[in-house]
């Protein structure tokens, strides 16, 4: 039987009665059906302003639900601003309805100048594809050792750790960076200088945000890293690329003379991509001339724990006191990148000046996982896995070598390889590295085209970034078999 038509508030309420209120098991409730009805009424014009509306009783009878629920749906639409409820009765509110979007009255741009400048890495989503750059062993984590320290944390500190943290980290993974960073790097810091971040972006994003103005120059590495082009471009920096070669970044005279930066981003231990080392002379050049001009440097340590041969290679904050630099370390790469947590070392004449300034920009978080990451390294199993997973990815990296010689039957050189866990193969002008790589991840094959790493078109830089991190050494032969397969059907 149809529930009869209203009486109160004429024909315009017919919308309400042409489809009945579904009472199916597991759907909207009523109340809530009847809200978004009228409500979407009002919003496209069919309740135009000064409409009437029915009484409670009225409505509830004509629609078949009770009088409860239509007093709710009323209470829920006043308190929103849609309707007026009066001693005269209910009445639709006078709205500004934004008229639909058209070459007259254009949906309002995204800010250009940002995000416009923000280039995409990749699609993501590439822990289970062959040769994907930047991911760890990540079936060799020690995960029961993991547990075991989250677990103590969550006895320890139970509901007390649900609440926010101190901004720049929990005091006890600030010290035991400290430790390692003094034992593993050579690092002069105090805790007071560390930040513990979200991730090496985050830490990069706030390293912008303490020491440049919009506007402002930045110099990076070309080819190098797009998390840093990324953080630089949010920050509305003037981008400027620096040649690398084999002795890493190659600043010149002109460089300092006609584009002076505010920040340099470089990566001295291991280049990203192309591996080379900034060497001892460029480094202290680099430091004096940004003492002189002003400037900041933000060293990005990468995946610099992972040299494979020799002991690692000191740091450029430690080289010298008082060094206007920046150093930012993650734990991405040496353990598993969902864990999201970073670090950023701030130079020392900075520490009183940016500690406030932190306090508002960051809330601390991740407090049981900061905490457990903390009693993971002062137990030891931090620096036994790094052990481990040196070894592994220096057998990686040579069974990689081989393969390529023995089955890439391309024209092509290997650079890099010292650290981290990726090689860069260049490859021939004829080859075009971008279509090959999205040719290969067809194939399930995931190595990243050098060319998409340099802001300088025809940059002459052309090849692939081949991750062996988190890739056996039993897929090397046949996805490079099939590489080269993809290159003979590009020709």
């Amino acid at each position: 039987m149809e529930p009869p038509r209203m009486e109160a508030g004429g024909p315009q309420f017919d919308f309400l009665l042409q489809e009945p209120l579904s009472r199916a098991r597991g759907g909207d409730s009523l109340q809530k059906q009847l809200l978004h009805r009228i409500r979407a009424a009002v919003l496209d014009g069919r309740l135009p302003a000064g409409s009437r509306l029915p009484g409670s009783r009225a409505l509830a009878e004509s629609v078949g639900v009770s009088r409860n629920t239509v007093t709710l749906v009323y209470e829920v639409l006043s308190t929103e601003g849609y309707i007026e409820p009066s001693r005269q009765g209910t009445r639709v509110a006078a709205l500004v309805r934004p008229e639909p979007a058209d070459r007259t009255h254009p949906t309002p741009a995204v800010p250009a100048r940002r995000t416009g400048r923000i280039r995409r890495s990749g699609p993501g989503g590439e822990a289970s594809l062959a040769f994907a750059p930047g991911l760890p062993a990540l079936a060799q984590f020690p995960l029961a050792a993991w547990r075991r320290s989250l677990d103590g944390v969550f006895r320890q500190g139970g509901t007390e750790l649900l609440g926010y943290g101190p901004p720049q980290g929990e005091p006890a993974l600030r010290t035991a960076v400290l430790r390692h960073l003094a034992l593993a790097r050579g690092m002069r810091c105090t805790p007071e200088q560390i930040v513990i971040t979200e991730g090496a972006q985050e830490a990069l994003a706030l390293c912008v945000r303490l020491v440049t103005d919009p506007g402002d120059t930045a110099w990076v590495e070309d080819p190098g890293y797009r998390g840093a082009q990324t953080a630089l471009a949010c920050g509305d920096l003037t981008v400027v690329p620096v040649p690398v070669d084999q002795e890493g970044l190659r600043t010149s005279a002109s460089d300092w003379a006609d584009r002076p930066p505010r920040l340099v981003c470089t990566t001295p231990a291991h280049q990203y991509p192309t591996g080379a080392v900034l060497t001892a002379s460029r480094r202290l050049d680099l430091i004096e001339k940004c003492r002189r001009h002003g400037a900041w440097i933000v060293e990005d340590d990468y995946d610099s724990e992972f040299r494979h041969s020799g002991e690692p290679l000191a740091c450029m904050q430690g080289m010298t006191p008082g060094a206007p630099v920046f150093y930012v370390g993650t734990f991405s790469k040496t353990l598993f990148p969902s864990l999201r947590i970073g670090f950023l070392v701030l130079p020392e004449p900075l520490v009183d000046r940016a500690g406030p300034v932190v306090g508002e920009l960051l809330r601390g978080g991740h407090r049981h996982e900061q905490l457990a990451l903390a009693h993971f390294m002062e137990s030891g199993q931090y620096s036994r896995h790094l052990a481990r997973m040196r070894r592994l990815y220096r057998r990686r990296r040579d069974a990689l070598r081989a393969a390529l010689a023995e089955h890439f039957d391309v024209p092509h050189t290997v650079t890099g390889g010292d650290s981290g866990m990726h090689l860069t193969v260049r490859l021939p002008p004829n080859v075009p590295d971008q279509r090959l790589a999205a040719a290969a991840r067809r194939h399930r094959i995931a190595p990243r085209s050098l060319s998409q790493h340099s802001l300088v078109p025809d940059s002459g830089h052309n090849g692939l970034v081949l991750g062996y991190g988190n890739t056996p050494e039993s897929a090397f032969a046949p996805n490079l078999r099939r590489l080269a397969d993809l290159v003979r059907e590009l020709d």
